[in-house]
């Protein structure tokens, strides 16, 4: 569960977010859409860890979140906007990484599942003949799918998606929200950052983020 309580994210004398509160339970996914600018990024940034808060709190699953490595080892999975990948690195590479970090297997069995792991989530997402090519070579569409594997493959508590629909074709698109939503059927709270109507029209709830301030326009 994603608990967002009053919370206010600030760059200097910029809020980026103001005053935001609502709750992700397990099992659903939540839309956040915007122009941009309205504070969408920030907000994900903040529910992992990844920028501070200027007043107010974000639990996820009982533990207060107040840095990424935290939120990373408590289950708290960020797709960031631009994907974060390794471009030097492999697709496999890139999802190998996060998941021995988080796993830490410690024999041939263990190490055995993060490969398998790692498969089906390239698979998952259409890439399962694209493991073996440097990040730099695949198109924007695949890195964004690179990204979405990486994420799903740490099968998280909470799962902030950014704008990961963005650069991808229609079957793609389907394809990365019917993801999604098996983490969502599987226990994550899942929030999607988006331009996208149809991605909205899709979740469970839909906010709307404006000059840092949350409005619903379906509420969960």
């Amino acid at each position: 569960m994603i608990i967002v309580g009053n919370v206010t994210v600030a760059y200097g004398d910029l809020v980026a977010v103001a005053d935001v509160s609502f709750t992700v339970p397990p099992g659903f996914v939540l839309a956040v859409s915007g122009p941009s600018g309205a504070g969408k990024s920030s907000l994900l940034w903040a529910i992992a860890g990844a920028v501070p808060v200027k007043s107010g709190q974000v639990e996820v699953d009982g533990l207060v979140i107040t840095d990424r490595p935290t939120a990373a080892a408590h289950g708290v999975v960020l797709i960031p906007q631009g994907n974060g990948l390794a471009r030097v690195l492999t697709a496999r590479e890139n999802l190998t990484i996060p998941l021995l970090a988080d796993r830490k297997p410690s024999g041939d069995a263990e190490l055995e599942e993060v490969d398998r792991a790692i498969e089906r989530a390239l698979t998952d997402v259409g890439l399962a003949d694209s493991g073996d090519h440097l990040v730099e070579e695949l198109s924007g569409g695949e890195q964004q799918r690179v990204a979405v594997a990486r994420g799903i493959a740490q099968q998280g508590k909470a799962i902030l998606a950014d704008e990961s629909t963005s650069e991808l074709d229609s079957t793609n698109r389907e394809r990365v929200l019917d993801l999604l939503r098996t983490q969502a059927d599987r226990g994550a709270a899942v929030i999607i950052a988006t331009h996208d109507p149809s991605v909205a029209d899709s979740a469970d709830g839909h906010a709307l983020m404006d000059e840092g301030r949350l409005s619903w326009v379906r509420r969960l």
